[in-house]
């Protein structure tokens, strides 16, 4: 593994930034921040926030990620020989997440059909733990707030979603006089006015509880200009390198701390999860 979580937090807890402006061609300031973010979390992850040149920035993220996706098809990323991560921009504090015609993931699948062939190629794979990166960015691109949750602490498994997603479909089967097409959406009905010319798309549009208010047992609201949260299981801590684990624990700022507690399982909310806490604010 070449890069992980506590490489990039420790990035950003020794440099952090408030302003995340790259420059960029886009036109649309809602697409300028997002982009901006992504760029800014490969630069976290691939400790490249100095490295000026994009012909640079390229070549370290190629050494540490196997893909690099697009808007349409999850992940963003997949770190190489590592996690996958997504990442979503919000503009306040309590914004629910969009997740678009996708539903939210305890483990990314390879035979999931929402991902491309060049993500299911890239490297040798079947199961990969998801990093769901969510960052705050308000006007003037400033980050205030960013979320590191991993898909085992924040979504149910995978049968669970699809168990509703299935139901609609095959309740549209037996619909009578419709003419269904295989699509990954909720269902297509072709031709459906007399010339045959329209079809009908039903897509799902699932959004999931921003981390603040999923986990505002576990934080406290704060007045700090930045913030950081990042929620893992105990066993996916462990799983990491002795030496990022030491350099992280060793940091000496009064403003972090690792935390040791129980959250309640995404699956059955009466059992609890041991899992780690890491936080990090930047006062006002």
């Amino acid at each position: 593994m070449t890069t992980n979580l506590l490489i990039a937090i420790k990035n950003i807890v020794e440099s952090p930034l408030s302003n995340i402006v790259y420059h960029n061609n886009s036109s649309n300031r809602a697409n300028l921040a997002g982009d901006s973010l992504e760029l800014y979390i490969k630069d976290v992850f691939c400790n490249s926030l100095q490295t000026e040149t994009t012909a640079e920035k390229n070549k370290i993220f190629s050494q540490n990620f196997s893909y690099i996706g697009n808007q349409n098809n999850p992940p963003d990323l997949i770190i190489r020989n590592g996690d996958a991560i997504e990442i979503k921009k919000i503009e306040n504090l309590n914004s629910a997440i969009a997740l678009n015609s996708s539903y939210p993931k305890a483990k990314l699948h390879a035979d999931s059909p929402m991902i491309t062939k060049s993500c299911r190629e890239c490297e040798d794979w079947r199961e990969k733990d998801i990093l769901y990166v969510i960052g705050v960015v308000a006007k003037e691109n400033i980050l205030k707030s960013l979320w590191f949750v991993y898909g085992d602490c924040y979504a149910a498994e995978k049968e669970i979603y699809e168990k509703i997603k299935n139901t609609i479909s095959d309740g549209l089967k037996e619909l009578p006089n419709l003419e269904l097409a295989q699509t990954n959406e909720l269902g297509r009905v072709n031709k459906v006015d007399p010339l045959g010319i329209t079809c009908l798309r039903i897509r799902g549009m699932g959004h999931i509880d921003n981390p603040n208010r999923v986990f505002d047992y576990l934080i406290k609201n704060s007045e700090d200009e930045f913030s950081l949260n990042a929620l893992l299981l105990r066993s996916k801590y462990d799983s990491f390198p002795i030496e990022d684990k030491k350099a992280l624990e060793n940091l000496k700022n009064t403003n972090f701390s690792i935390s040791n507690i129980n959250i309640k399982s995404p699956n059955n909310p009466a059992n609890l999860l041991d899992a780690v806490l890491i936080s990090f604010g930047r006062k006002i």
